[in-house]
């Protein structure tokens, strides 16, 4: 996201909506195409940083600053923000190395936020979503199909936008108020270590 974009963005939602109390940053794009690293560009490697962890990281920051003004204004108040990266942001797969860097990346940035935000009372945290049905995982379905058939998940099934979306929503309702910089796995069971 443009810097010019999200001053737009948050004027208009300023107008309509008042103070942002909740930020979802559930920004994410794959590379194009699906290529070893060895031979990933630049432009691809530039697209998916912007998109998926530039633009989360500057949303946070812009929404940060007027969070902290109103809960100076509203004390008991309720905020906080959600980052969605992804359970390969502690995974490695040549074949797109830039969207498992880009996650990686706002997985550490989570942290950092609630770290800089801890001072001020709002909770950052971070949805780790697995194997989701969604547009993104179409291309691999067949693939996923047969690895969810044989046992890469304790869940057989695949992940859906409302598991995600459950998840948040727990978030978002102040359920986890003492736990700032966390975690939550919606994976299906997928990075528990078996033997």
């Amino acid at each position: 996201m443009l810097r010019a974009d999200r001053v737009r963005m948050l004027e208009r939602i300023g107008k309509q909506m008042g103070a942002i109390h909740i930020l979802v940053s559930n920004a994410g794009v794959s590379p194009r195409e699906r290529v070893d690293i060895l031979r990933a560009s630049e432009e691809s490697f530039e697209r998916v940083m912007n998109i998926n962890l530039k633009g989360s990281c500057f949303l946070t920051q812009a929404v940060a600053h007027g969070m902290i003004d109103e809960k100076r204004r509203n004390p008991e108040g309720l905020f906080c923000i959600i980052n969605i990266s992804s359970s390969n942001a502690l995974a490695a797969s040549t074949a797109r190395g830039e969207y498992y860097i880009s996650k990686a990346g706002v997985s550490m940035a989570t942290k950092l936020w609630a770290v800089r935000l801890a001072e001020f009372g709002i909770p950052v945290y971070e949805i780790r979503p697995g194997i989701i049905d969604t547009a993104m995982t179409a291309v691999v379905k067949d693939t996923y199909d047969t690895m969810i058939e044989e046992g890469l998940l304790l869940q057989k099934r695949w992940g859906t936008a409302d598991d995600v979306g459950r998840a948040a929503a727990m978030l978002a309702c102040g359920d986890l108020p003492y736990s700032t910089g966390q975690v939550i796995h919606v994976d299906g069971g997928q990075l528990i270590s078996r033997l």
